[in-house]
């Protein structure tokens, strides 16, 4: 007898020791403003569960409703009856569902709880309880009526910028020498017009994919091992840790020395040979492969501009990295396409030179300059204040100012031609290079910069602003980011790292509550606070009508344990950074930055998301609502 109550005590213990059930909820659109929840629950093996028919330990499903959420109808369940000493029970996959009426406009919380006993013999636990909360989007709403337009815009930017870059590919040292090697293959390969220019649409094809496919099958991968919160934790890891960005950076430092001649690098020479080699055999197989040396050879140019592209276009997002490179990729193959339909357009370009030697070193002391943005990156993220934003003007400006003087022959590099004699080209761009150099001067002394606002660390971390107007920095000392504390913001604002301590401080206040959704390593965010954030209407606004909560999604800085936060899938989060990340992607929806959203002073969302956009004005209207 005593054994026996033993046995049911520790099964008691067992249910209770560890969840019986694992739910997952999400909310679907239907049409209009029908949506519909849908809880899924997996039954762990040897537990069942009673359906909702069951009077007496039947399972619960209760959505909480309000302002702007209702219920239609009665929960539905659907499983695969399974039966127990005469009862019908549940067993494995049980889905419950909720027909809903969502009105409003932006994005509305979906809340509620689950109830159930769970049972393993003869022995029930006591019940248990599932809390979901699932942000919804609400079909149609657009926050202000222009986001998708403005996320658009954004997206146009980066496929336009990249679009560039592949053409300007087709001008460095280790790409151009291709082109006769490609315009010979083709005059070879050509045995009837149609055939040349089937070869030649499938030569360009290949490149593409070459570029694209990798980057595709990786994000693939990550969203098919745990959805788009492990591609952004993925690539939040790629864009803000420490180590890849100083790798990265040392990348970008070596590509530099070897286009000012210190050395030469290439892949190892036993790939292009091999890929060069198969080319020759002709047909598809031989186009293949001509696409693939090309590739191959052209990686010491083309390398850290694709790194520069898909590292711009990685916040969080799915498809921007897939369609950045693919535009590179089409901007970079189609040169090369056209040469094969037409190989008698080889006669035209000019032949390589010293020109070409030019255009490396000037790509070295850009290679320069875009790889202090990774160290910049590392260094705000783990606050370690070694490249402050006036040695990183200094460097800059020492740059271009050396830039300036090669264009004009005053320096010479190992494999350069005597200059002669300057074009009127070449004057160009001397007078553009020291124009630049001449603006950046004054950010020595506190000049917002505000074109380059996105690449220049904060204005907080410069030691000394002697500029009229500008903050001093005894006003707005470099983000703290001490977890729940009240920390300095841009243009002498003030806020909280931490939501709930923002909510109670709005609620004390009478005020409502500015969510900014960002990151040191956001190019975006930086330029929203110079070029939006400063004007005086939204200034005052922010000011006076909110308390501002900057949710940092890639901050390093540890949190004591009493704050680490243990995700549904049991992984323990300890920094700020991710910890803000996990919240921002289960209470508001989004995984990139910037974003804002307006709260009331009980944490309901009033607006949003409102990403990137400097639209000032549309910004001011926000903020009225």
């Amino acid at each position: 007898m005593f054994s026996y109550i033993l046995a049911a005590l520790l099964s008691v213990f067992m249910l209770q020791a560890n969840p019986s059930v694992a739910w997952k909820a999400v909310v679907n659109h239907s049409e209009g403003n029908q949506y519909q929840l849908v809880v899924t629950g997996q039954v762990a093996k040897d537990y069942y569960v009673h359906p909702m028919a069951d009077e007496y330990v039947g399972t619960e499903l209760q959505v909480e409703t309000g302002e702007g959420i209702a219920t239609s109808g009665s929960p539905v369940e659907e499983f695969t009856p399974s039966d127990y000493k005469g009862e019908t029970v549940v067993m494995g996959t049980y889905v419950l569902r909720q027909n809903l009426e969502l009105t409003g406009s932006g994005q509305v919380t979906v809340k509620g709880t689950i109830t159930w006993s769970a049972c393993s013999g003869d022995f029930c636990g006591m019940p248990e309880d599932y809390e979901f909360s699932v942000p919804v989007k609400l079909s149609g709403a657009a926050s202000d009526g222009t986001k998708s337009g403005k996320n658009a815009g954004v997206l146009w930017g980066l496929i336009l910028e990249a679009i560039l870059w592949g053409f300007l590919m087709l001008l460095t040292p280790c790409v151009f020498p291709m082109v006769p090697m490609t315009v010979s293959f083709f005059l070879k390969q050509s045995d009837t017009p149609a055939k040349g220019r089937f070869n030649a649409f499938m030569y360009g094809l290949f490149i593409v994919l070459l570029y694209t496919v990798p980057i595709c099958v990786i994000i693939g991968l990550t969203w098919a091992a745990g959805g788009s919160a492990v591609t952004a934790d993925i690539f939040n890891w790629l864009s803000t840790h420490w180590l890849p960005n100083i790798l990265f950076f040392v990348i970008f430092m070596v590509f530099a020395a070897s286009f000012f001649g210190a050395f030469e690098i290439t892949l190892p020479a036993s790939w292009t040979t091999k890929a060069d080699a198969q080319s020759s055999k002709g047909g598809l197989l031989g186009v293949f492969f001509l696409a693939l040396t090309l590739v191959l050879v052209s990686f010491s140019c083309t390398g850290p501009i694709v790194g520069t592209v898909l590292i711009k276009s990685t916040q969080g997002e799915f498809w921007t990295p897939m369609v950045t490179m693919l535009a590179f990729s089409i901007a970079f193959a189609l040169p090369f396409t056209l040469l094969a339909f037409f190989p008698s357009i080889l006669k035209k370009l000019p032949k390589s030179g010293g020109w070409l030697n030019s255009v490396k070193v000037v790509l070295g002391f850009i290679e320069i300059a875009l790889g202090l943005k990774f160290l910049s990156t590392a260094d705000q993220t783990y606050h370690w204040h070694i490249l402050d934003r006036e040695v990183y003007l200094a460097i800059w400006i020492v740059c271009f100012s050396l830039l300036g003087l090669y264009l004009l022959g005053k320096i010479r590099f190992k494999h350069d031609s005597p200059v002669e004699y300057i074009s009127v080209g070449r004057l160009a761009l001397v007078i553009a290079d020291f124009a630049f150099v001449v603006y950046l001067i004054p950010g020595m002394w506190g000049a917002p910069l505000k074109a380059l606002s996105g690449y220049m660390p904060p204005l907080e971390t410069q030691d000394f602003v002697l500029m009229p107007g500008a903050v001093a920095p005894a006003a707005i000392p470099s983000t703290v980011s001490v977890y729940g504390s009240e920390v300095k913001l841009p243009h002498g604002l003030s806020g909280y790292s931490n939501l709930e301590d923002g909510i109670a401080a709005a609620a004390e206040q009478g005020k409502k509550v500015f969510v900014d959704i960002t990151g040191h390593g956001c190019v975006n965010c930086r330029e929203m606070e110079a070029r939006v954030w400063s004007d005086p209407k939204v200034l005052q606004r922010l000011r006076d009508n909110y308390v501002i909560v900057s949710l940092y999604v890639d901050d390093k800085t540890k949190l004591p344990e009493d704050k680490w936060v243990t995700t549904a899938s049991g992984k323990v989060l300890k920094d700020v950074g991710r910890v803000n990340s996990n919240l921002v992607l289960e209470r508001f929806g989004v995984n990139s930055q910037p974003n804002y959203f307006l709260l009331d002073d009980e944490g309901k969302i009033l607006a949003g998301p409102r990403g990137y956009s400097l639209d000032v004005d549309a910004f001011v209207k926000f903020l009225d609502l």
